[in-house]
């Protein structure tokens, strides 16, 4: 079996991180996902758990972070060019996120970062390695 990566995230309305999500053109994976939980497809080993709060909380004893505080962590999403970067955040605003800094261009790195409804920090960045500058 290959290795992936499922992230937990917690969310108060799993219906709107559904649609929020599809609207940004990401799609879930049927088979696990139920009324306490959708299954984000992000790439094809990288997923996103969107688990409602209660449901969450049966997983860690820790209290679930206040996103309007705090950042617990920041999920970056690379994307095949910076066009892509900048129709997902344009989704993002007309799915009602919230845009987070300035868009980012070092030549060789465009990014973009956003919370989703949730509150969650995701960036959203295209990279082209090969044009990383060399280290003298």
């Amino acid at each position: 079996m290959e290795t992936k990566i499922f992230l937990n995230v917690p969310v108060k309305d799993l219906n709107k991180s559904i649609a929020f999500f599809t609207q940004l053109g990401f799609s879930f994976d049927s088979k696990f996902t139920n009324e306490k939980g959708a299954c984000l497809i992000i790439g094809k080993n990288i997923f996103a758990m969107l688990l409602l709060e209660d449901f969450f909380k049966t997983f860690s004893q820790k209290e679930i972070c206040n996103t309007t505080t705090h950042t617990q962590m920041i999920a970056a999403v690379s994307v095949e060019s910076r066009d892509k970067v900048d129709e997902i955040i344009k989704g993002v605003v007309q799915a009602g996120g919230e845009l987070h800094n300035e868009a980012k261009d070092f030549g060789w790195m465009y990014q973009r970062d956003f919370f989703d409804l949730d509150g969650h920090h995701w960036e959203i960045f295209f990279m082209d390695e090969s044009q990383i500058p060399q280290e003298n």
